[in-house]
């Protein structure tokens, strides 16, 4: 589940459409590639085709770049979850095509993991158990989920909207660790059968 806005430290003479695009690009690829630590300013210039030196123009500092990483994140997970709930009219609809976009991913988690549970897990430990913005990755999904399962009814919809992402989650990490898509496309065939036995008459359609 994809960045706008600009730096307070570009000058508009100095500003080139897309640079801060790229390397923000190029930083969201090589942080799920190789991971935070590993990553360094030169790599993600090298992989933007920038220069070194103009990095500063928009980011002072690799913490800046990886929180716009973050925001880059949530605005894709924000934008998916808005064209599912344009897309499907029912909260069991929604569910099951969101299993099936958490689905499409399996061969790029096999090859690094999941986008959002491993950046999340790396910056936690960097955040010594602080709160850090990457929490958000996590709670927005749930959040959503949530909604969903209050809408058919579900007085549990906290705790069964947890276990949905902790089941992808799951998956996700077995499928990296075994290099197996098939683990989480098995996972995702399970969740929607678990929706599916939802009891309908509990489940409400909602506009669009």
């Amino acid at each position: 589940m994809t960045d706008s806005g600009t730096s307070s430290h570009v000058g508009s003479a100095e500003a080139m459409p897309g640079k801060r695009e790229r390397l923000v690009s190029a930083a969201r690829d090589l942080l799920h590639q190789q991971g935070v630590e590993r990553t360094t300013l030169a790599d993600i210039a090298q992989r933007a085709d920038v220069p070194l030196g103009n990095i500063y123009y928009y980011f002072k500092t690799k913490e800046e770049i990886v929180d716009a990483v973050i925001e880059a994140h949530v605005h894709d997970i924000k934008e998916t979850i808005t064209s599912v709930d344009r897309r499907h009219r029912t909260p069991k609809g929604r569910l099951k095509a969101l299993i099936g976009l958490l689905a499409d991913q399996r061969e790029l988690v096999a090859q690094y993991g999941c986008p959002h549970g491993t950046l999340c897990s790396e910056l936690e430990k960097r955040a010594h158990g602080a709160d850090h913005a990457a929490t958000r990755l996590m709670q927005i999904p749930i959040d959503w989920v949530e909604k969903q399962f209050q809408s058919m009814g579900r007085h549990d919809a906290h705790d069964l909207a947890v276990e949905f992402i902790a089941t992808y989650q799951g998956a996700a990490v077995l499928t990296h660790v075994l290099k197996a898509p098939e683990v989480m496309a098995q996972e995702g065939r399970r969740l929607k059968r678990r929706v599916e036995r939802i009891d309908p008459r509990c489940e409400q359609s909602q506009p669009a």
